[in-house]
């Protein structure tokens, strides 16, 4: 286990990401979502991320309900906030939000002050706990005025409260992490997609603020939406289309990786796990299976020599460039 900044919460090396729980893309039904929290728990992992966003809460309620067979003490939970959930009686589908859902709510942006509290008792109800570990506040991308000057000091309330044991924030982006690092008391940022084998976009500034301040990262996307997973014509690549310079990227460290005896997916998790600052990797499973080779994936041995490779063929930077 991992404690979180100077925080007393702890999480498992590798966490599950639930955000597939809430029939990301495409349906899946209660009993599968079960069975992925199942295999997980029964490969050690004491993580699990969700949010609100998820299928309009329905990833929160999957995930409640499977942990309910578990020991509170014995696991860490994280959800999010930003996102308010009002009921809609508009008719349809979320999936032009990326969810196979009924479009039964709508998602309000709210990080004020008391749109965080409900947000999170809202959140409580569905999981069915009577707390959460850790809270971040979600893509605040285009809201930052409101989330710095409301949205961060509620939360920071919450925490001197106890009602949370960490607070935090998850983006796609490094810059206004950064910012969240450098000029509040965060104990821990979620970044998305950008310190992976394709993009080390947080080497530049985030990773190396909060390593300086103390503040734990929290990696997901480290298969950059499925390209790292499985490069092949149509992978996705951050949920669009992959390139085709990137898909050939992406073949040419799988060839390495093969190689050396490893897999591309290995050497992905191995890679963003390896940052001293990083203190546990997301991987989104859909399956009992996807569950079990990421687990898999996650503890096989990554041969030393395989980076020195991958840098000398121009497929990674080099350490000098990483620091």
């Amino acid at each position: 286990m991992r404690r979180l900044g100077r925080s007393g919460v702890e999480v498992t090396p590798l966490g599950l990401g639930a955000a597939p729980l809430g029939n990301l893309f495409t349906p899946l039904d209660d009993e599968q979502a079960g069975e992925a929290v199942r295999a997980a728990w029964q490969r050690g992992i004491r993580y699990f991320d969700t949010a609100p966003h998820y299928g309009l809460g329905l990833s929160e309620r999957r995930l409640g309900a499977a942990l309910r067979a578990y020991d509170r003490a014995h696991y860490t939970v994280s959800t999010k906030v930003g996102r308010r959930l009002d009921p809609s009686d508009g008719t349809g589908d979320d999936l032009a939000n990326g969810f196979a859902v009924p479009a039964t709510h709508r998602r309000v942006w709210d990080f004020s002050a008391d749109g965080i509290r409900r947000t999170l008792e809202a959140s409580l109800d569905r999981l069915g706990l009577d707390r959460v570990d850790v809270v971040h506040l979600h893509d605040p991308d285009d809201h930052a005025e409101q989330a710095f000057r409301e949205g961060y000091p509620a939360l920071e309330k919450l925490r001197a409260e106890g009602v949370v044991g960490a607070i935090g924030a998850g983006m796609n982006q490094t810059g206004m992490l950064t910012r969240f690092v450098r000029d509040t008391d965060v104990d821990v940022v979620l970044c998305a997609g950008l310190y992976t084998l394709l993009d080390q976009s947080a080497a530049t500034e985030l990773l190396p603020a909060a390593a300086e301040r103390g503040v734990s990262v929290i990696l997901g996307g480290v298969f950059n939406s499925g390209l790292l997973a499985d490069p092949k014509p149509g992978s996705t690549y951050n949920y669009t289309p992959a390139p085709g310079e990137l898909l050939d990227r992406a073949l040419r460290m799988k060839a390495v990786a093969e190689r050396h005896g490893t897999t591309l997916r290995a050497a992905a998790l191995a890679f963003s796990a390896a940052h001293p600052a990083v203190a546990t990797v997301l991987v989104g499973a859909r399956s009992a299976a996807e569950v079990q080779d990421c687990a898999d994936q996650f503890a096989a041995a990554v041969p030393a020599a395989l980076w020195p490779e991958l840098r000398e063929a121009g497929l990674l930077p080099g350490e000098e460039e990483l620091s």
